[in-house]
């Protein structure tokens, strides 16, 4: 038996994007590629609303 939910759900399309920062495991920040820390650019937090990378999962337990 199949469930009903099965009938109707669809693959969610693949966005393609780009991320304008990388982490710098040396700083422990994303940052961006002229070197300056993504945090503190205003434009790009309106943009992309957040600059969350994995590392801090990895080392905290309450991220």
């Amino acid at each position: 038996m199949q469930p009903f939910a099965l009938n109707y759900a669809r693959p969610a399309r693949e966005l393609v994007v780009s991320i304008p920062y990388v982490y710098d495991s040396g700083l422990q920040l994303n940052v961006l590629a002229d070197g300056r820390v993504a945090a503190c650019d205003h434009a790009l937090l309106r943009e992309v609303g957040t600059t969350t990378s994995t590392a801090g999962s990895k080392t905290h337990f309450d991220d």
